[in-house]
């Protein structure tokens, strides 16, 4: 893609009439922020001279340390399709956040993803790509705006309307990423009612996770204009699948994919069951990352398509890994753990470097695991070498805790923060009295 230039920037927002420009960045929680700026600040802000309060932003400075800088980067320009009432149009620029002293923040989880992809470069690669499957479900608004729990329709795999009935919204929200240069691959009703997925195609590490952001975005967006709630809330209801976030992954050495093999006969190169193995080494002390919400370990439950334990497989869909069928440049592996409320340049960051450390000090993988996991009892699953993911927040906080592989890969700025807002998050559910406690016990104590 050609990189855009701040005077092809400046011209295309005359031609098309930008009056405002979003300069947008991400909490450590992965909120998407921004500042908005009207045109005429346009100059200034390209000079990444928009000074903002970091004080006031989740997980970044104090408040004697406040003031940063939004450094845009210039191909992210994009200019939504949608206008505002008076028929302007807004654009937007993602940001890197910078300190005072003109240096990167450490604690922007752009700018720490890309320190992760400076180590995968020494070691050699140069690229790290990600074809992400985010999930969301299509809810109800009351009369009021509010979300309801009212799902949108009754469809299910693969449906069609009239029982998919979120499918105009679905199109809709196809057309609106594609005015905005999303290469969409499917759309699709996913296996629980009013549930969709749409994919889109895969690109490098910044940009795909950028792209996940945008994706949020329009998705929630557009549905407002269905008069529906997307959420992508990995378990908003009981008793049918959650929302997942599987990410496909793979390797590159310039236009080689380094997961590929073609003298191997599974086609899978070494370097890919090394990285695998990182993988499952580390990923009890990263899932608070990729599942960092207490409702996260709703959907890793057996029985509903989300993996519960520590495995890979060339074909089934109950481990934590799967490696699709295609090979050559599409030679890559699902990690299918990952749920869309995962802060998604954190959560690739630790997979990669997980993934890293696998590769660099040759970690054996483990067989895999062909059978249904969901059918072996524990001691068969343990006979097999396949641990649990963590059960809870909670579980997952303290093995992030234990392992130094995490820590290293948000850096201790993130980790901390990240850490810190996780467990006042656990304490605040631990001590909350829920519907089913009062439904279980009211009467009977």
């Amino acid at each position: 893609m050609e990189s855009l230039t701040r005077e092809k920037i400046i011209s295309i927002a005359q031609e098309e009439n930008v009056r405002f420009i979003r300069l947008q960045f991400s909490d450590i929680l992965g909120t998407i922020k921004n500042v908005e700026v009207p045109f005429s600040q346009l100059d200034k802000a390209l000079d990444g001279q928009m000074m903002f309060d970091g004080s006031s932003i989740e997980g970044f400075t104090r408040i004697e340390e406040s003031d940063m800088y939004l450094v845009p980067d210039l191909n992210t320009w994009t200019v939504f399709p949608w206008t505002t009432s008076r028929g302007d149009k807004v654009a937007r620029l993602i940001c890197d956040v910078y300190k005072i002293d003109g240096t990167p923040f450490e604690g922007d989880p752009r700018t720490n993803l890309k320190t992760v992809l400076k180590e995968m470069e020494a070691l050699g690669y140069t690229s790290f790509n990600l074809g992400p499957e985010p999930e969301f479900f299509l809810f109800k608004l009351d009369e009021q705006g509010k979300p309801t729990t009212v799902l949108n329709d009754q469809g299910g795999y693969f449906d069609l309307a009239p029982t998919d009935s979120g499918e105009n919204c679905r199109r809709d929200i196809v057309i609106e990423l594609e005015d905005m240069g999303f290469d969409i691959e499917a759309s699709h009703h996913e296996v629980a009612e009013g549930q969709h997925e749409i994919d889109f195609k895969y690109a490098d590490a910044v940009t795909a996770c950028d792209n996940i952001q945008t994706f949020k975005l329009v998705v929630k967006t557009v549905a407002r204009k269905h008069n529906l709630h997307a959420t992508f809330m990995p378990k908003p209801l009981f008793g049918i699948n959650g929302n997942g976030m599987h990410f496909n992954v793979s390797l590159f050495k310039g236009k080689e994919n380094a997961f590929f093999d073609e003298s191997a006969e599974d086609g899978l190169s070494e370097d890919m069951k090394y990285f695998m193995a990182g993988v499952l080494k580390h990923v009890r002390g990263f899932t608070a990352v990729t599942n960092p919400l207490v409702n996260s370990y709703k959907r890793l439950v057996p029985g509903y398509e989300a993996p519960s334990y520590i495995a890979w497989s060339k074909k089934n869909r109950s481990p934590l890994m799967r490696i699709p069928s295609s090979r050559g440049l599409s030679t890559r592996v699902e990690v299918r753990s990952v749920d869309p409320s995962a802060n998604p340049y954190l959560a690739l960051a630790v997979i990669l470097k997980a993934g890293l450390d696998g590769i660099k000090n040759k970690l054996e993988l483990q067989e895999s695991i062909d059978l249904n996991l969901y059918e072996l009892t524990r001691e068969e699953r343990l006979e097999n070498g396949v641990e649990d993911l963590p059960s809870t927040l909670y579980n997952a906080l303290k093995a992030l805790r234990d392992s130094n592989l995490a820590k290293e890969a948000l850096g201790s700025h993130i980790y901390k923060a990240f850490y810190e807002h996780k467990m006042l998050e656990w304490e605040d559910y631990r001590s909350a009295v829920s519907e089913w406690e009062l439904k279980s016990y009211m009467d009977k104590y």
